[in-house]
């Protein structure tokens, strides 16, 4: 139980309070009798002691502990969404959390994730929460690893591809970036024009302006506020914008 304790409660910022306090607390409490938020608290407390940190009064920082624990409850939302767990979406987050943190890491992770499927979870609170702490890059990454749980089955059903959607929206996140991510876990004729926010129409020196501006929104450096583990999980779809890129100018005969 300790060292369980301590990853989580180590690691976590504004996540400890609110709706997705809650749901920690009861993920936990299904697994570890006896054990609850004030327990992280304190092992937070210790943490910060030990390492000399210091948080400032009345703001709630955003961690890298708060992105991996975001990722887990808004899984159990989409994993959830077509009324049944699929085996194989709950070993595609196994296996992404293995890539991102390492083996015990993630193992600690899974565990709290296992708790948190049985909880019921209000879609728009957990995401109100989420957006009010959070940058806009880190969300767009949240939705992203949303579609590739979906897509680990092969097949995105309208069900999951509806929650994702319900969540971008509570998420701020925009149509144009919603499509653009989404387009990237689709095989489509106008996939590549879609990732890049334009129409089939664009101009060439249009298609370039846009590249040019979804690289710099979807490049890696731009989560450095929730840690350097997650750029691994950012590069996937930093890639599909080159990616795209790639296959319009070779379409076009760009130079």
């Amino acid at each position: 139980m300790g060292n369980f304790t301590k990853w989580l409660g180590a690691g976590l910022g504004f996540t400890l309070g609110g709706p997705i306090g809650a749901i920690i607390g009861f993920a936990v409490g299904s697994m570890l009798d006896g054990v609850g938020i004030k327990d992280f608290t304190s092992e937070q407390e210790d943490y910060k002691r030990a390492t000399g940190r210091k948080e400032r009064p009345k703001v709630k920082q955003t961690t890298a502990g708060d992105f991996e624990i975001s990722l887990l409850i808004l899984a159990s939302i989409v994993i959830k969404a077509d009324g049944k767990i699929d085996k194989t979406e709950l070993d595609y987050v196994r296996l992404h959390f293995i890539n991102l943190y390492g083996k015990q890491r993630a193992n600690n992770a899974f565990k709290l994730f296992n708790g948190i499927i049985k909880k019921d979870v209000s879609t728009r609170q957990v995401c109100i929460q989420i957006r009010e702490h959070m940058s806009h890059s880190s969300r767009l990454q949240l939705i992203h690893f949303l579609f590739g749980i979906a897509k680990a089955d092969g097949n995105v059903t309208a069900s999951e591809e509806d929650a994702i959607h319900k969540i971008s929206g509570y998420l701020y996140i925009n149509e144009a970036d919603y499509n653009s991510i989404k387009a990237m876990f689709y095989n489509e004729v106008d996939s590549a024009y879609k990732i890049l926010e334009i129409s089939k129409d664009a101009t060439d020196d249009e298609v370039k302006k846009a590249y040019r501006k979804m690289a710099k929104k979807y490049h890696p450096d731009r989560l450095q506020d929730v840690g350097d583990e997650h750029k691994k999980g950012a590069k996937e779809k930093f890639q599909s914008i080159q990616n795209a890129y790639e296959s319009i100018k070779n379409e076009r005969n760009m130079s």
